[in-house]
């Protein structure tokens, strides 16, 4: 089958991989678990392991998530767990996560109170098919790669606005300085959905959702101290009043940090501790001034501070701090036009702010400031045809601008004379899209189909689709396949900017193929997904600019897994894969071909105690290998009365040594303790 003008020629069939997996799993039935590689092969082959040293590690993971597909005895208290979550990322409306086709998870606000995460990076680092590569502690610089895809490739929402920083390395929105104080729940789509959500959703999609009002007034405390003088401050006030509902949540976050530069890798780097600062908060008030018409607001407003490393260039006394501010702000108006019409109207603005700046003795050696702003207009129908059937519909326009301004300067070296640069620039571009979508089920059969036409700037335009299907073998049983298209426009850093930037550059282009099963009976829900995704033009940093590679290409299997077994709430999951550049043969940089994790909790009277173990395999980072590792973190909460809630956590229990960038160590062992209190 030959796809995208010629592009891309598949040289294995579904049908000859699902007998080859079809094969694996009779030859493994019976074991403890599911027998797999890490895909030692360019084509997709998944011979039986034979429990040598490297492939044990995966196989206690897989054997862990394995053991979930057999149905566990309920409690009778059990079945409060059994309704499903509702999610609208995975095809713009709301529907069960059960019934959803492309792999979707939900991070609740249950599990984000009881994880005591410090932030969003830490919450992510846990889910299925996510790395996250940080250079430090708190608030350092973060990429997030899904399913092995460019961190470009990812798209992140908050409240349905998208959050793309156009002054970055081709990075998504700054995470690491999103904390978990104003966050309601989290929905992961992956893979390919870029025909639901446009230029930047080839690897999936991440959306937070921040507090909403709702019911009573009530109100919310929280104080929180721990290692490397940390400090969390957080306060809340939501509810409804009549037809107007409000939230409103501020939080603060202080850290002395540490120094994160190995010295032995990057000698010439000054070795301070790297300290960060954050003030946030966000906001939402909305009015329903006739049945079925609600007008709103909603924003997300955060102030950052930190201190940094700077790639070990030196000199050893050298300082290096950074500034971070966002704000997104969102106007909507929701009219049910009839009984089977809903519109939603949005205007939106986001704008994101930094700056860079390297002292030493008091002399600027290098001062960059950032500015990114996208304005959004979104017009999004649904339009019931039947009880079972929606279509979905819509318009956007968006105007994005970025602005960079650079100084540097350098001392008299063997290479010339002391001097100074100076730079600056200003682009901007229009983007324009329309999409639709269809949504429904007959009988045993669901299925969805999405369309979109994107039109980006001076970087082209392309349509895209989704085809997703599922068929229900039993009540409990669903096999689920699609295949998806994607474009990605390079952002206007990539594109502009005078050191680095590529006029020529090409928009990327994907084709992705997904087939598996889910298996869900009250409160457990297992997914596991078979994924192969090529991508042509991949835009990638070569070392001095960036450029456009031939193609790129990863395939892979996924399980995630949640359930309530013997008293235990557990999440796991599990992803092998191999993302390759097909033109060098190599694997992509920095990213594991294993990944896997196994969470725990367990309510005893007024106590919970929860645990998680993550692993991340062998990486590459330029010509190093970074060593594959084990991270563990426990947390512990102990309710004193209906309103206040004592907990501690410790984050890398085992105080191990690992790093996610050359250069840089994570954070060792650390112990937190705080307060919640809610009225």
């Amino acid at each position: 089958m030959e796809v995208l003008d010629g592009e891309f020629r598949e040289t294995d069939s579904v049908n000859s991989f699902s007998s080859r997996l079809s094969l694996l799993l009779s030859r493994t039935r019976g074991d403890a678990g599911l027998a797999l590689t890490c895909f030692e092969d360019e084509i997709m082959t998944y011979p039986v392991i034979n429990f040598c040293a490297a492939a044990w590690k995966p196989l206690v993971l897989a054997s862990a998530i394995s053991a979930l597909f057999v149905p566990p005895v309920y409690a009778a208290d059990d079945e409060l767990k059994t309704l499903s979550p509702v999610v609208v990322t995975a095809s713009r409306l709301e529907q069960p996560q059960t019934e959803a086709l492309p792999h979707t998870t939900v991070i609740s606000s249950e599990q984000i109170r009881e994880s005591g995460a410090s932030d969003v990076i830490s919450l992510l680092n846990r889910q299925a098919g996510i790395e996250i590569l940080q250079s430090g502690g708190s608030g350092m610089q973060s990429s997030l790669f899904m399913r092995g895809a460019e961190a470009s490739q990812h798209l992140i929402l908050i409240d349905g606005i998208p959050v793309r920083d156009a002054t970055m390395l081709g990075m998504a929105a700054p995470l690491q300085h999103i904390l978990p104080e104003h966050i309601e729940r989290i929905e992961i789509v992956r893979g390919n959905v870029s025909a639901i959500y446009g230029s930047g959703a080839i690897g999936g999609v991440i959306q937070i959702f921040t507090k909403r009002g709702t019911g009573s007034p009530s109100v919310n405390l929280s104080a929180e101290a721990g290692s490397r003088g940390t400090t969390r401050l957080g306060a809340g006030v939501s509810g409804q009043s009549g037809n107007t509902r409000y939230a409103l949540s501020m939080a603060r976050f202080k850290t002395d940090g540490f120094s994160a530069v190995d010295t032995s890798q990057f000698p010439s780097e000054n070795p301070d501790d790297d300290g960060d600062k954050n003030l946030s908060l966000t906001t939402a008030l909305s009015h329903e001034w006739q049945k079925g018409h609600e007008l709103g607001v909603r924003a997300y407003f955060h102030d950052a501070e930190f201190d940094y490393d700077n790639f070990g260039d030196g000199p050893v006394t050298r300082i290096d701090d950074g500034t971070s501010r966002q704000h997104t702000v969102a106007l909507f108006s929701k009219n049910r036009l009839s009984a089977k019409w809903l519109s939603t109207v949005t205007l939106s603005e986001t704008e994101i702010t930094r700056s860079d700046k390297g002292v030493d003795a008091g002399t600027v050696l290098s001062d960059s400031n950032y500015k990114s702003r996208a304005r959004l207009l979104q017009w999004e129908n649904e339009l019931s045809l039947s009880p079972d059937w929606v279509l979905t519909g819509g318009l956007s326009a968006a105007k994005e601008r970025a602005t960079i301004t650079s100084y540097f300067s350098w001392p008299e070296s063997a290479w010339g004379p002391a001097g100074s640069s100076s730079s600056g620039y200003s682009p901007s571009r229009s983007n324009r899209s329309m999409f639709a979508g269809l949504n429904g089920k007959s009988d045993a059969h669901s299925m969805q189909l999405n369309v979109r036409y994107d039109d980006v700037g001076d970087s082209g335009s392309d349509a895209t689709g989704y085809l997703g299907y599922g068929y229900a073998l039993t009540p409990k049983w669903k096999f689920i396949a699609s295949a998806s298209t994607a474009f990605l426009a390079p952002n206007l850093y990539q594109l502009y900017d005078p050191s680095f930037g590529n006029p020529e550059l090409k928009a990327e282009r994907a084709l992705t193929h997904e087939f598996g099963f889910q298996y869900a009976t009250g409160p457990t829900l297992l997914r596991t997904t078979v994924f192969s995704s090529r991508t042509r033009d991949l835009i990638i940093w070569n070392g001095s600019g960036y450029s456009n590679i031939g193609k790129a290409r990863n395939h892979g299997l996924e399980l995630s897994a949640s359930s309530h077994v013997a008293g235990f709430d557990v999440h796991a999951s599990l992803t092998l894969q191999n993302p390759k550049n097909k033109v060098t043969g190599e694997r992509l940089l920095r990213r594991a071909k294993t990944l896997g994790s196994l969470a725990l909790s367990k309510g005893v009277g007024d106590w919970r105690f929860g645990g998680d173990v993550q692993y991340a395999g062998l990486r590459k980072d330029g010509a190093a290998d970074m060593p594959s590792y084990w991270l563990a973190n426990m947390n512990v909460h102990y309710v004193l009365d209906k309103t206040v809630t004592l907990y501690g956590r410790m984050e890398n229990l085992f105080d191990r040594d690992y790093q996610t960038v050359y250069g840089y160590n994570q954070p060792s062992r650390g112990i937190f303790v705080g307060i919640r209190w809610n009225q």
